[in-house]
């Protein structure tokens, strides 16, 4: 069993290690003062270099506990089209979902799975809350992943 360990632990390792490698992009916009302003959009270009992959798309909001709201209406497109999507941050009861860090916590949402690009080159996506208030506390930063599927 000892002469085994070693050769699980490097498998373990590398086997970790390969998936953040089908990471293409990976960006966070902090929100100033952890309030997101409704006019405030936050801005993603990310290039594709690569039209033969699929690749799978996820949004991250990151917020704190002050976060008033179980969910957040995002708008989220580019300059053709533009979607709407409920993100649930917390359950009926108001337990949180994600992932928490020293009172920070971090959601995180498919927004395309098996996504294919026809065309090369430089891509936009923008992203804007939707709530009502004009000023959404205790959002903290957004952000976007794109990766081979």
């Amino acid at each position: 069993m000892k002469r085994l360990f070693p050769v699980i632990l490097i498998a373990c390792a590398a086997l970790l290690t390969s998936c953040k490698n089908d990471i293409l992009y990976s960006q966070f916009h902090s929100i100033p003062s952890n309030n997101w302003h409704a006019d405030s959009i936050v801005h993603f270009d990310y290039t594709i270099s690569d039209t033969t992959l699929y690749y799978n798309m996820q949004i991250y909001i990151r917020h704190t506990e002050r976060y008033p709201y179980q969910n957040v209406w995002l708008y989220v497109g580019d300059s053709t089209s533009m979607d709407s999507m409920n993100v649930f941050l917390a359950d009926d009861r108001g337990k949180w979902y994600g992932d928490s860090n020293n009172g920070f916590l971090e959601v995180a949402v498919p927004f395309g799975n098996h996504l294919h690009f026809a065309d090369t080159g430089t891509y936009h996506l923008a992203i804007q809350h939707g709530m009502r208030d004009s000023v959404l506390r205790g959002v903290t930063e957004v952000g976007l992943e794109l990766a081979k599927e």
